[in-house]
């Protein structure tokens, strides 16, 4: 059986190639989407790319801890970093190439250890953007111009 379900997100030009970010009921003061490719010290916000690398780190260490939790365990140290690779294609165009993603957490307790050697083996099944992006996803694009 299959469940389908929406989750909708809202960008506004604030200004130039700066997005304004709209999360519906999540609150959160300011988020903004930052393509003017100044320094990233002057941005104000992450751009795409990076946001994309933050989704699937997110992802990945929340299906990890949750694999952890599904034996009523904890894990309170957890560090991941992600590398996006970038280059061009073929047609000349910037592409992300590949998202190398490292987690690094430590465990006292041996058995917590198990159950995350246990878990390393099938957590990135149950990460949602990380198995969507390396399947691919269909992007529909409609332009209403006024």
């Amino acid at each position: 059986m299959s469940e389908e379900f929406s989750s909708k997100v809202n960008i506004s030009l604030e200004k130039e190639m700066i997005f304004k970010c709209d999360l519906g009921d999540i609150k959160v003061a300011d988020c903004y989407i930052d393509e003017s490719n100044v320094k990233e010290i002057d941005m104000l916000g992450p751009n795409p790319t990076k946001l994309l690398g933050m989704a699937i780190l997110g992802c990945l260490s929340a299906s990890f801890i949750f694999c952890i939790k599904k034996r009523n365990l904890t894990l309170n140290n957890l560090k991941a970093e992600g590398t996006v690779i970038i280059s061009r294609n073929n047609k000349g165009f910037l592409r992300v190439k590949k998202i190398d993603v490292k987690i690094n957490t430590k465990i006292n307790y041996p058995e917590t250890l198990k159950r995350a050697k246990l878990c390393k083996k099938m957590f990135e099944n149950y990460c949602t953007i990380t198995q969507s992006v390396r399947n691919g996803i269909n992007v529909n694009v409609d332009i209403f111009l006024n």
